[in-house]
C-alpha cells in the first residue's frame, strides 16, 4: 500500500473558509519554491497510507465538516481518486491546495465532483517564474487557472510575497494578468514569514503596506498575515 501522506493535522478553522477541517499533507513537490515554508514535506517521504487516513477520518465523521489536501502537491499522487470517493461517501467537503502544475488531474477532480473548493498559488508571472519556483510550469498553472474560471467550483487565487522576489510592481502586473484572464473575486496575498526554514536562502522579507491598494472593481486584495 502506496504511503503518500507525510503527516495530518487533526484539526483547522484557518484552511478552509467557513468549514471545521483537517488536513492531509502529501509529500512531494514538482516545484521548489525558494520561499516554501514545508522543506520537510516537499523533499520527505510519505509516512501514512491512504488506509490509515481513511481511519483518521472515519473517526472523524460527525465531527469535523472537510478535508483539506496539502503539501507538497497532492495533485502528483493518482491515489488521490480513490481516496476522495471514499471521502466524499464520508460526507465531508473537500479542499485542495494546488500549485495548478497537473491541469488534468484538476479537471478530472472536478468532472467527477471530488473536489468543493480549490486554493490555486499564483507563484509569480511568466518572466519571474522559474526564479521563484525553480519550474517551468507556468502555462500548466494558466491553464489551471481557466478551467476554474469556466468551472462551477468554488476557487481563491492566492500568491505569497517576500520582497526580495515579488514587489508592488510585479502584483501590479500580476492583479493586471488576472483581469486579463477575467478572473473576478479575491486575490489573497500572504506575507512571507520571517524567522522560519525554508527551501531557499532567503534574507529577511519586508512587508509593504500598500499592497491592499491594488484593489479593482473586478478584484479584491484581501492580505493574509
Amino acid at each position: 500500500m502506496p504511503t503518500p501522506i507525510y503527516n495530518i493535522t487533526p484539526f483547522t478553522l484557518l484552511d478552509y473558509p467557513g468549514r471545521t477541517a483537517c488536513i492531509l499533507w502529501f509529500a512531494g513537490c514538482n516545484m521548489r519554491c525558494v520561499y516554501c515554508y514545508n522543506p520537510d514535506i516537499v523533499l520527505g517521504k510519505g509516512r501514512l497510507s491512504i488506509a490509515e487516513a481513511l481511519t483518521f477520518l472515519r473517526s472523524r465523521q460527525g465531527l469535523l465538516q472537510g478535508v483539506v489536501l496539502s503539501g507538497g502537491e497532492c495533485t502528483l499522487h493518482p491515489t488521490i481518486f480513490p481516496l476522495l470517493e471514499t471521502v466524499k461517501e464520508y460526507g465531508f467537503d473537500v479542499k485542495i491546495d494546488t500549485n495548478g502544475s497537473r491541469p488534468r488531474v484538476l479537471e478530472e477532480l472536478m468532472t467527477r465532483q471530488l473536489v468543493d473548493y480549490v486554493a490555486l498559488d499564483f507563484k509569480a508571472l511568466e518572466h519571474r517564474f522559474h526564479a521563484v519556483t525553480k519550474s517551468g510550469l507556468f502555462s500548466e498553472f494558466v491553464e489551471s487557472l481557466s478551467l476554474l474560471n469556466r468551472s462551477d467550483v468554488s476557487f481563491e487565487v492566492r500568491t505569497t510575497v517576500h520582497s526580495d522576489l515579488i514587489g508592488l510592481a510585479d502584483l501590479q502586473e500580476m492583479v493586471k494578468f488576472l483581469q486579463h484572464v477575467d478572473y473576478r473575486g479575491r486575490y489573497y496575498i500572504q506575507h512571507y514569514v520571517n524567522g522560519v526554514p525554508v527551501l531557499g536562502g532567503l534574507g529577511r522579507s519586508e512587508k509593504n503596506e500598500r499592497l491592499s491598494t491594488l484593489s479593482t472593481d473586478q478584484i479584491q486584495i484581501v492580505i493574509r498575515e
